[in-house]
């Protein structure tokens, strides 16, 4: 398969103002959505704000574009407190004047305590949809008159193909659940403003998220956790990576889908369909 991580930008989101919620990432070996799909944003023009609850993850990403030649400034953000989300929602249009992409790109599962719905604490399933999704409405509720005033803006927010299979982790999968119904009401109640919002789905990523928190979960090695993810993918036997969630979000993001709204964009190689 092509390898994406150095590929060129052309323009496609030249002049926009994008703000990626979620652009650091969990240490790890290979790159995340958010790290990837921030890169990507800044290769193709936009001025990307960086956003992480870690600083220090965030300013990796933006030295990463800097690099490049790319704009980007970090923003530390906690999105389960709309204080940071309101505070950080302000101080973008103070410094930058608008709000052309919204990416929401948090998620947390295992690492916030998830479990099979027999075994899920009220503690753990809190902690998820505090992030998964009350981070998300939040931040939508603040970025939103900023781009009805525009007249104009584009949302991306990253579900899971978990929603479509049988998974397992009872509050991953409802509050990713309530990511795609989120996404159908910004599209329909926002349609008006010419604000679009869509959803992706990934599959089985080859992500630090992914891979590092399955280490002794799903397999005792790194490498093992890997093959046993590859495994279930029909599309060349081998997860994707965060660059091809980040290439869906730019097509999502550019005017090349400007009459696309309300949609679950699934990228998976087509794990789906096996498991259907």
């Amino acid at each position: 398969m092509t390898d994406l991580s150095t590929k060129p930008g052309s323009g496609r989101l030249e002049g926009k103002v994008a703000l990626v919620v979620g652009g650091g990432q969990t240490p790890g070996e290979s790159t995340g959505n958010g790290r990837a799909t921030s890169i990507v944003f800044a290769r193709e023009g936009a001025q990307v704000i960086v956003a992480d609850r870690r600083l220090d993850s965030a300013a990796d990403t933006v030295k990463l574009i800097e690099a490049e030649g790319g704009k980007a400034v970090p923003w530390e953000v906690d999105v389960t407190s709309e204080d940071q989300i309101r505070s950080m929602v302000e101080g973008v249009v103070e410094r930058f004047g608008r709000i052309d992409i919204l990416h929401n790109n948090v998620g947390v599962s295992l690492a916030g305590g998830d479990a099979v719905v027999t075994e899920i604490t009220p503690d753990a399933f809190d902690r998820i949809s505090d992030i998964n999704v009350r981070g998300m409405v939040l931040t939508c509720k603040h970025v939103l008159p900023v781009m009805r005033a525009q007249r104009s803006g584009s949302i991306t927010s990253i579900s899971s193909l978990a929603t479509e299979i049988d998974y397992r982790y009872v509050a991953y999968k409802t509050t990713k659940a309530g990511v795609n119904a989120l996404t159908e009401l910004l599209a329909i109640t926002n349609a008006e403003y010419g604000i679009r919002a869509n959803a992706i789905l990934p599959g089985l990523m080859n992500t630090p998220m992914a891979v590092e928190n399955r280490i002794g979960v799903l397999a005792p090695t790194r490498e093992g956790v890997i093959a046993e993810r590859d495994s279930h993918v029909p599309l060349g036997g081998k997860m994707g990576t965060g660059w091809d969630v980040a290439y869906a979000a730019l097509y999502l993001n550019s005017d090349e889908a400007q009459f696309v709204t309300g949609l679950k964009l699934i990228v998976d190689g087509g794990q789906q369909l096996r498991a259907g």
